[in-house]
């Protein structure tokens, strides 16, 4: 039998509001605040990833930078323009690609894929889906657990564990 998997799917902190292109959009103030305590968070409590997803988008970056520097060893990330522009099937496709040895992944994305991609996993065992079918606030993250591996994790694929709000004041 496999060991556990754990997927952390998480939006991106607090962004500033729009004044160019939505990719360039970054952290407000808040929101850097909001990164820098799921770090913390994580690395206190858990799940501590071992590896990351992030989406390109100057928001979700700065996300992951502020997060990281709560780890004690965060991974590289992966950065990747096909999450800013995702869709819950086609990041659930970059799920799928991850290195089979990774046994807690971070996805750092938008809404509302992670919401959206959370919905679609959840199986048996899944507590919490009301928090999530209506789209979740930013750095808030969705736990999943699963028990295959990544390559053949599908809907209904994995129990929904946790979903974890930081607030931004």
């Amino acid at each position: 039998m496999t060991e556990p998997r754990t997927l952390v799917l998480l939006r991106h902190a607090k962004a500033e509001g729009f004044a160019g292109s939505d990719e360039a959009r970054p952290l407000a103030v808040a929101g850097r605040r909001q990164a820098t305590a799921v770090g913390q968070a994580l690395q206190a409590s858990g799940p501590v990833p071992d590896a990351a997803l992030v989406s390109s988008a100057v928001r979700t970056r700065q996300t992951w930078e502020l997060l990281a520097s709560g780890l004690t060893a965060p991974p590289e990330p992966e950065l990747l323009d096909d999450l800013y522009d995702a869709t819950a099937r086609s990041a659930l496709d970059l799920v799928r690609h991850v290195e089979p040895d990774v046994r807690t992944l971070l996805v750092v994305g938008h809404e509302p894929v992670m919401s959206s991609l959370a919905l679609l996993l959840a199986g048996p065992g899944s507590i919490d889906l009301h928090q999530v079918s209506a789209g979740i606030p930013t750095a808030t993250r969705c736990v999943l657990t699963l028990e295959g591996p990544w390559a053949e994790l599908g809907r209904q694929g994995a129990a929904l564990t946790a979903v974890v709000r930081t607030p931004h004041e």
